[in-house]
């Protein structure tokens, strides 16, 4: 329909971004008579520390959120967590996993991402292929409202990726080994190195034995000699007790 001389056309309301500078139109558009928006409801919001939230601009995304990376030849990833707040990212906890450069990349990261904000981040080259996946990964789920503390009071504070570490402040790490002919070895648990596997009679796994490192270097730090430190810090998991034998999973 064709608007009238003496109509006016139909304008947005204020709250809708205005451009400072002239837009260029093609000669098709500038023939083209003005038809009215009519719908015009806004963003849906999004659950940002126990608020919604219709995010427009970047100050408008809170959270603290992970994303998961690997890098082209997927011969190794990265766990990336941010702790975000009107926008600006306050904290970042920088894991990986595969790739002996990947830890001095994420060491890089680490300086470079926080006081960013996340649209800066997502253009910033991280170093690491696996590392700006993550962050690609991450940026998705924080502005779609997909984070720990979408539903906390105020979110989360400045402090809280570490909890992600545990006490001994190490990342989360297993690392398993196996083949058809030798059968699996445990090597690396959360809890720990894994010094021996507890076998039962069928050559079956029942149990592990292992050490962490963290704790005995911490014994160490404290004065204990490396020996004492290491009978302190190990454990055992499963039925240990009742294994026919235990191997040595790295040389056994």
């Amino acid at each position: 329909m064709v608007l009238k001389q003496s109509q006016t056309p139909y304008k947005r309301k204020t709250d809708v971004f205005e451009r400072s500078f002239n837009m260029i139109y093609s000669h098709e558009v500038e023939e083209m008579c003005t038809v009215a928006q009519g719908v015009h409801h806004g963003a849906a919001p999004i659950p940002e520390e126990a608020k919604w939230v219709k995010s427009k601009e970047v100050k408008d995304i809170s959270g603290l959120t992970h994303g998961v990376g690997w890098c082209a030849p997927q011969q190794g990833a990265c766990k990336l967590t941010l702790n975000v707040k009107e926008g600006i990212i306050q904290e970042a906890l920088v894991e990986t996993i595969g790739c002996s450069g990947m830890t001095h990349s994420a060491a890089m990261a680490a300086e470079i991402l926080p006081g960013r904000t996340v649209l800066e981040a997502l253009n910033t080259d991280l170093v690491c292929d696996a590392i700006n996946t993550a962050m690609r990964e991450l940026f998705l789920q924080i502005v779609y409202g997909r984070t720990q503390s979408a539903f906390s009071e105020d979110g989360l504070p400045v402090g809280a990726g570490l909890e992600d570490l545990g006490k001994g402040l190490r990342s989360q790490v297993g690392t398993m080994y196996g083949t058809l002919k030798k059968g699996p070895r445990y090597l690396e648990m959360a809890e720990g190195y894994v010094t021996g596997i507890a076998l039962d009679a069928d050559d079956q796994i029942i149990g592990y034995q292992f050490v962490s490192l963290g704790k005995m270097t911490d014994f160490i730090k404290k004065g204990d000699d490396p020996n004492t430190a290491w009978e302190k810090a190990q454990g055992q998991y499963g039925r240990v007790a009742d294994a026919v034998k235990i191997i040595d999973p790295r040389k056994e």
